[in-house]
């Protein structure tokens, strides 16, 4: 017979105890993921001092008890760098230090010569950027981790994890900015299961900007974690949790204190030793054996996820936060039924879809006639999925299997502006009022494209069929398979292979392959007499000697009678100062020379002020009277198309970008 000796026990906990300190960092630093950008400085730039001094002034500042700290450096003016850290909600402030301390170690020898990095560790977050990332949402980049173990019954496991989720995110993002935007919770599954959940956002962001942040993150979950029985999206922003232990600190959740022994009167009865000895020991290696496992399992599913972010940096075809397989979108779109057609164009069709989740998108199906090839869509996606903002379409994903090239959009409901604009019948529901919003909006979106993203982008084929407008006609600009990808300090590009649509590209660019943000800018003043006229450049018919919508313009403005440019159909219902700002600001953007046109910083600035004085716009690009019979300046023929031209697929110039 075998005997049991307890007092084995202890021998036996503490030496595994031993081995998982030896294979498990310390408490406090246990190291996730990072990225760094691909913009460098030299090891004795003024940018390497500032690093040094902010990194040393967020370790500092740890010091003081702080779960979030935001500060910034800099010899100059012009060459600031921004930093902060966050420590998860439920760590204590001890924890706290050692990891921002091992953090900022870490991230100076893996960035160490980076303008732009972000760490993550299971109880902090450091990022620091050489633009401003305060007060601002960013999810780009983001890692996902995940659990490798299937749950049993995964369309209800996924349904419950994200009304549980979307639940926390409402209440931790509905508090004032400056408040701990931070929450866990957890849900019984069933009598041998619970759900544990935890978000939480940068405290200097807006209720609204957390929530979104928060929700974009939970909308990717079905992508990476759906069925599993763990998983995590870390955003610069934010980032949620779940698993079906419990992994965060409450005092809920701690383990039950040891049970001690009850003296009592002489004579009453006692717990014998090898009652408690019966009791513990199991207990004892119990807990041992579910810690072994949960280290375990998270080190494997944390490492194959890195595997998985790190191919995804190298190829947008590998397994990635943003991929959505094919049957997803045949379901979505009920196998792209006709009765889904929103539209259809030289690209191909476009279908509405909606996800298990209710959540509404926009399919688009290219063709593979299209003209777009595998390397367009490609610059199509890595342009998109960098971009946030309100005028902007968003990307929700993209899919690339069984030779198609699918890219999904979130779905907006009143298809293209100009749906809308030029049907006699709809252009009724943009009085003025919208008009002008919607040329408020969309130049908000272009100077976000040219100034204020973190790439500069020029999109080269704005036009109203690539105005999409929400349910409340806002506008949200998108098709970028044409955009191209500018240098911080490039202000020119140059190609042999002209891509765009004819009507609202620029002379420069029509007759000599030259572009630049000004090319843009000329589109966009096309695109505001179209608006205000409700007339389409391409299909313009000739009024009083002009041959197109920008000549017809400019000859009332020259002879002294603006407002005929205007749609009738608004009749007496608009603001005569605000028609004539957008009238003044179309025909100064259409000039031929790039340099005399504004540029969309200015744009807006104009939009937004009645006391600017504008300088009086020259003759437009491509003005001919009506008794001229050559041909437009620069191009083989007046005839117009609403189609784009085809790129080559040699011609697409991509910027590989690490993310920020």
């Amino acid at each position: 017979m075998t005997f049991f000796n307890p007092f084995s026990i202890p021998i036996v906990f503490l030496s595994i105890l031993s081995f998982l300190n030896l294979t498990t960092p310390a408490p406090g630093a246990n190291y996730l993921y990072h990225i760094c950008a691909n913009t460098t400085f030299s090891a004795n730039s003024l940018y390497k001092s500032s690093l040094n001094s902010l990194l040393s002034s967020l370790s500092s500042n740890a010091t003081h008890n702080l779960e979030f700290y935001n500060t910034t450096a800099g010899q100059s003016t012009s060459n600031p760098l921004y930093g902060l850290f966050l420590c998860r909600g439920d760590v204590t402030s001890e924890i706290c230090r050692g990891c921002v301390a091992a953090a900022t170690k870490d991230i100076a020898n893996k960035c160490s010569r980076e303008k732009v990095a972000v760490i993550w560790y299971d109880e902090c977050m450091i990022r620091y950027s050489n633009e401003s990332i305060f007060s601002t949402v960013i999810v780009r980049p983001g890692v996902y981790l995940l659990n490798e173990q299937n749950i049993t019954n995964q369309d209800q496991f996924n349904k419950l994890v994200n009304t549980t989720m979307t639940s926390l995110a409402g209440q931790a993002s509905d508090v004032p900015i400056g408040a701990k935007k931070f929450g866990t919770n957890k849900v019984n599954i069933s009598a041998f299961q619970t759900l544990y959940s935890l978000v939480q956002c940068t405290p200097d962001l807006s209720s609204t900007d957390c929530n979104l942040c928060l929700q974009t993150a939970i909308n990717r979950l079905p992508i990476c974690c759906g069925g599993k029985q763990g998983g995590r999206v870390l955003f610069p922003s934010c980032n949620i949790i779940y698993e079906l232990y419990p992994f965060y600190n409450t005092p809920g959740l701690q383990p039950p204190p040891p049970p001690t022994s009850v003296g009592g009167q002489e004579g009453k009865s006692k717990m014998s030793t090898a009652t408690i000895v019966a009791i513990v020991a199991p207990i004892s290696i119990s807990m041992v054996l579910f810690i072994v496992g949960c280290c375990f399992l998270t080190r494997r599913g944390k490492k194959k996820d890195n595997v998985v972010e790190e191919e995804s940096a190298c190829d947008i075809t590998t397994v990635e936060s943003l991929q959505f397989d094919f049957v997803t979108i045949e379901s979505a779109t009920n196998k792209f039924a006709g009765d889904n057609k929103l539209g259809e164009g030289g690209f191909g069709q476009v279908y509405k879809g909606t996800f298990p989740n209710k959540q509404e998108i926009a399919v688009k199906r290219l063709s593979k006639s299209s003209g777009q090839g595998t390397e367009q869509f490609k610059n199509e996606v890595l342009v998109v999925a960098q971009l946030q903002h309100r005028n902007l379409a968003r990307l929700l994903g993209f899919c690339m299997e069984r030779e198609e090239k699918i890219l999904v959009y979130e779905f907006v409901p009143n298809k293209s502006l100009d749906y809308i604009l030029y049907d006699p019948k709809k252009q009724g529901l943009l009085d003025w009022s919208r008009r002008y919003n919607i040329i408020g909006g969309i130049s908000r979106g272009i100077q976000y494209l040219h100034q204020d993203s973190r790439i500069r982008i020029i999109h080269r084929d704005l036009k109203a069929s690539n105005i999409l407008l929400d349910a409340d006609l806002n506008p949200k600009i998108s098709d970028f398979g044409m955009a191209r990808i500018f240098g911080i300090d490039q202000t020119q590009g140059n190609t042999s292979r002209i891509v765009g649509t004819y009507g609202y590209m620029s002379p420069e660019y029509a007759m000599h392959g030259k572009f630049s943000v000004k090319s843009d800018v000329y589109s966009f003043g096309v695109l505001v007499l179209e608006i205000i006229s409700g007339k389409k450049n391409s299909n313009f018919f000739e009024l009083e000697g002009a041959e197109d919508l920008l000549s017809y313009a400019w000859m009332n403005w020259r002879d002294g009678r603006p407002l005929e440019l205007l749609d009738p159909i608004l009749g007496d219902s608009f603001s005569r100062d605000e028609v004539m700002r957008c009238i003044h600001i179309g025909l100064l953007c259409v000039q031929e020379d790039p340099a005399e046109r504004p540029t969309m910083e200015t744009i807006v600035l104009i939009l937004n002020s009645s006391s600017i004085t504008l300088p009086s716009p020259q003759q437009p690009a491509f003005f001919v009277k009506k008794d001229t019979k050559k041909p437009r300046k620069g191009l083989e023929s007046n005839k117009s198309t609403s189609k784009s031209m085809p790129l080559s697929v040699n011609e697409a110039s991509i910027t590989k970008l690490h993310p920020r």
